[in-house]
Formats: C-alpha cells, structure tokens, sequence
C-alpha cells in the first residue's frame, strides 16, 4: 500500500488532492469554518470511496494551522468507513455497524487497523469500540478533533465518532504509542471529589487538588496551565501510565481534558528527555518494520505546543521523516486501543 499527503494552508481542497488518483481510503483534516464545504467536496471528487474527517491540523514535513490537509491510502487496501452516533448517551446503540464492516473488511491483528476521530465522550466510545475490535485483537488509533464535529462519507456529524477500518494487503500493520515523561519523586495520589462529567478533579489524598499541585511545583494559579506541559498527571493503568493534561483551575479544584474517578491512583509526571525519546520510537518502528509503506501518527495539542515553543516541531517531522511517508494530525487527545490519552503521539505503521 502507499500513503499521500496533501494540503493547502489556504484551505483550497482542489491544490490539497492535486495528484490524488484512486484512492481507496481517505482522511480530511479541515477548519471550522470551511469543514463542511469540503467534506461535501470531498464526496464528489471521491465518491463512494470510505472516508472520514474532522477539524484539526495535518503535517508531514510542516503544520498546517488553519487550511486543509489530505491523507489516503491506495494501491493496496481494504477499506470502510462509518459512524457511532448519539456518544454522549450510547454509542453501543450502534455497535452493529462496525460489526458489519469488520466482517466486510476481513482481516486479523496481523494487518488491519482501526482509525477514528471522536467528538467527545472518549472513554466511553473507546470502550465501545474495543468490544468489537478486541474479538479479531484489531488494534486502533486515533484522537479528538475540534469544534464537536467529525464526517463519515460526505456527511456530518455531531455527537458521533466516526471510524475507518484498513486492512493492509500487502503485509503487517502495528500500533505504537509514545510517552515523553515519567514519574516525579514518589508521590501517589488517590482522586476525590471527582466530576465525571466535566473532568473535574477535586481531591488528591483529601486535600484540595489544586493545592496540592502547587504546594508541590511551588507555583500560583496563573502558572499552573502552562507548567502542565511539563508536569501532568498520570493514572497507572496497570504496567501502563495514561497521561492527564490539566485544562484550567475550576475553584478548588483542577479541570483536565481526561476523565478522573473517584479513587483513581494518580502520579505526577515530569518531562523527559524527548528528543531521546523520539529517537527511541524511531529505532524501535525501524527494527519491527525494516520495510515501511507508511506511517500515519497523531500528536496531542500540548506536544505541539511544547515542541514549538521549545524550537522543536520542524526537527520532530524532519525526525520522523526518516522513516518514509509520514503523515498526521494534531489531536486534542489520543486514543490507543481502549485508553484515552493525553499529551502522547500514537500512530500506526504499514509494512
């Protein structure tokens, strides 16, 4: 299989598709205020052709903030598109549909992937999916895009995910996911006073959250949302640890872009050395898949910003390039498997 990428940083889909010919799967990646335009364009340059979309930057060898990125696979895939809708409230109500494509599709954990875009609720709809993905171990990739909005084939939708299942032809495909940080001192949180809903947490070991973290980091109020890019919180999740981006203090409390539970183990985190991390994911994809058709990654929001303030951006993509066809988009959170994640890059690799 082969991967294209175009894009137009002044939103025109037409100079974003020039050289795309029979695509078999195709990913937009748009702005609020033409998104719906070009997904219905879209359409009708690729009909029929399972496709999904959301509002959010792509890359490759640089960002596209604010005009349109396309990203689609062809010359050797099988592939179906289609939507979850009503997340908020019972995204199993339509567990059916990705039932049906998977068995259109085929394929094995061996080489099909699942690729999603969430307008919220992800947790929730990460659960979902996983009950039927888990049953063939297809693993799945993905993240949150703006605005509350998501496309599946040259429609709109709100409260919904939509969901591209790809099954590689011509060899393997893999999940990776990769964490720049890891834990600071010995601290070990139990969570309280949580707001499911609105990714409230309260308490930390029964003092007010947003204390504690101060006390800690020795920083005000105003400072907290910045130092998130290097301190967020982490809930271990078995030998795994899911990273929390702190959002804004609500009071007391701390609001995060992840959901906290009651009784949830918390850790705190500190940045790490990621240009050596990076270096390490790219070694490890390289020795897994010596042979690489693609590789298609989503990077969180504050890794974006981390790395742009920290002069680092252009020299990660030109990192990652080194590995072949390299593509992706800025989520405002991650997906791996069934976790939701934040301040991570996940991808997918295509032998």
């Amino acid at each position: 299989m082969k991967q294209f990428y175009g894009m137009s940083q002044r939103g025109d889909l037409d100079e974003a598709v020039r050289g795309l010919s029979r695509p078999e799967f195709v990913m937009l990646l748009s702005n609020p205020d033409q998104f719906e335009r070009h997904v219905a364009e879209l359409e009708k340059r690729f009909p029929g052709v399972p496709s999904i979309g959301c509002m959010g930057m792509s890359y490759q060898h640089s960002v596209v903030e604010h005009g349109v990125g396309v990203i689609a696979f062809y010359d050797g895939v099988t592939a179906a598109a289609n939507v979850l809708e009503q997340v908020s409230v019972m995204p199993v109500k339509y567990i059916q549909r990705l039932e049906r494509d998977m068995q259109t599709v085929g394929g094995s954990s061996r080489d099909t992937i699942c690729i999603d875009f969430c307008s919220g609720n992800d947790a929730c709809v990460l659960t979902t999916l996983n009950t039927a993905l888990s049953r063939r171990g297809v693993s799945l990739v993905g993240g949150t895009g703006d605005q509350g909005r998501v496309s599946a084939n040259g429609r709109v939708y709100q409260d919904a995910v939509a969901y591209g299942l790809i099954r590689n032809q011509n060899g393997r495909v893999k999940a990776y996911k990769e964490n720049i940080y890891h834990q600071l001192g010995n601290y070990r949180f139990i969570a309280s006073d949580t707001d499911r809903a609105n990714y409230i947490l309260g308490s930390l070991n029964g003092r007010s959250a947003k204390q504690v973290y101060k006390d800690i980091l020795h920083v005000t109020d105003e400072e907290i949302l910045t130092r998130t890019f290097q301190n967020p919180f982490g809930k271990l999740n078995g030998s795994d640890t899911c990273i929390i981006s702190i959002k804004e203090v609500h009071g007391s409390a701390l609001a995060c872009f992840r959901q906290v539970n009651d009784s949830d183990v918390l850790i705190l985190l500190e940045l790490g050395d990621y240009r050596a991390i990076v270096q390490d994911t790219i070694q490890q994809i390289t020795r897994d898949f010596p042979h690489r058709s693609a590789v298609f990654s989503v990077n969180c929001l504050f890794r974006y910003k981390l790395f742009s303030e920290e002069g680092y951006m252009q020299n990660y993509l030109r990192d990652m390039s080194v590995l072949g066809s390299h593509a992706g988009f800025v989520g405002y959170g991650e997906h791996y498997n069934n976790r939701f994640v934040n301040q991570s890059m996940t991808c997918v690799v295509f032998e």
